[in-house]
């Protein structure tokens, strides 16, 4: 579910939605996420002094929570 949520968050900001990519690893107690966007766009994933980028990991907080594990965006160059 998180993983949904947080592709349709990141292909909604950028102006390539092909080029958003997401890889899941699953641990015991936690879930990482890793969202990679086109060159052009990762600013527009970060925002200005990464305020977008802190509500998105808000929102996949909040999302995690029902399911018990944390989880972790990283966002990659």
């Amino acid at each position: 579910m998180e993983k949904d949520l947080i592709e349709y968050i990141a292909k909604s900001l950028v102006d390539d939605p092909e080029a958003v990519s997401l890889n899941v690893i699953d641990g015991e107690k936690s879930t990482v996420l890793e969202l990679s966007v086109g060159p052009g766009d990762i600013g527009k994933v970060i925002g200005k002094h990464g305020r977008i980028a802190r509500a998105i990991r808000t929102v996949l907080q909040a999302a995690s929570a029902k399911s018990g594990k944390h989880a972790v965006l990283e966002i990659l160059d």
